[in-house]
């Protein structure tokens, strides 16, 4: 059996490959955010007046929110792939090949989060326009919450899509599915100033801790984010979150190798 690095570094680096190699696409994954930052952070500007964060502009308090919406949307969209492999036979072809399943999933996974990865990092050059600044040690902190954050979510588009006939119902179901999560997030509002029933909805929401790893190294490096226990728990349970998609992507390719 071929070894499980190199295969999962080969589909990492052919769903890499694909996205760079349509530039209309990366134009459009960095474009579209970017806009909707500047348009509704411009909208809501003047409003924003939230307790204790009297000088936080909006335009500010919202960028962690969108760099968490490309890091999600990325991420799983980038599983979509899966559908088209199937249907052009590709996959079919990798799945009867002597390599491990687990490949499999890393290799798309990985891939998807790379993908993510990249946009977002291209969206972290605004961050000095707005006077926020990171050092080594933070920025290894935002880098960290990114790659959780994508792995995890990556995780679970590859769950969704591998059982998925169409590309369109991929989307259908990933729109009604997301948006609900990211904006529930705290990503469009302080989670601190919503009702008692959202609130418990919001902190149950994985995407609500996975915007505390973002959005804390903005504010503060290892030294102090290590000794936050608001962060440490967020840190945890998007970690579990990762580890818990991953292994139900698995699961799932497992049981399906297993029904033929």
């Amino acid at each position: 059996m071929t070894g499980m690095a190199p295969v999962a570094f080969s589909l990492a680096k052919r769903e890499f490959t694909r996205f760079i190699r349509q530039p209309q696409r990366v134009a459009g994954t960095v474009a579209q955010p970017l806009l909707f930052w500047l348009f509704l952070g411009a909208g809501f500007g003047g409003s924003f007046r939230p307790a204790g964060m009297e000088n936080v502009t909006y335009l500010e308090y919202f960028y962690p929110g969108v760099m968490l919406m490309m890091m999600l949307f990325a991420s799983i969209f980038s599983s979509i792939t899966i559908i088209e492999d199937r249907d052009a036979g590709f996959l079919q072809g990798v799945l009867v090949a002597p390599v491990s399943r687990l490949a499999i999933v890393l290799g798309k996974v990985l891939g998807a989060t790379s993908i993510a990865m990249i946009q977002t990092l291209i969206f972290t050059i605004a961050a000095p326009f707005l006077g926020l600044h990171l050092g080594a040690g933070a920025l290894v902190l935002l880098l960290m919450g990114f790659l959780l954050t994508g792995i995890g979510f990556s995780a679970l588009g590859f769950l969704l899509a591998w059982g998925m006939k169409s590309t369109s119902a991929f989307h259908a179901v990933m729109m009604v599915f997301l948006m609900p999560l990211w904006m529930l997030s705290g990503a469009l509002f302080p989670i601190g100033n919503v009702p008692g029933w959202m609130k418990a909805v919001m902190l149950a929401n994985p995407v609500s801790h996975a915007l505390v790893i973002i959005r804390a190294p903005f504010y503060g490096g290892p030294e102090r984010l290590f000794t936050d226990t608001h962060y440490l728990v967020s840190l945890a349970v998007t970690l579990a979150w990762a580890g818990i998609c991953l292994g139900l992507s698995m699961a799932r390719v497992n049981r399906r190798e297993k029904g033929v």
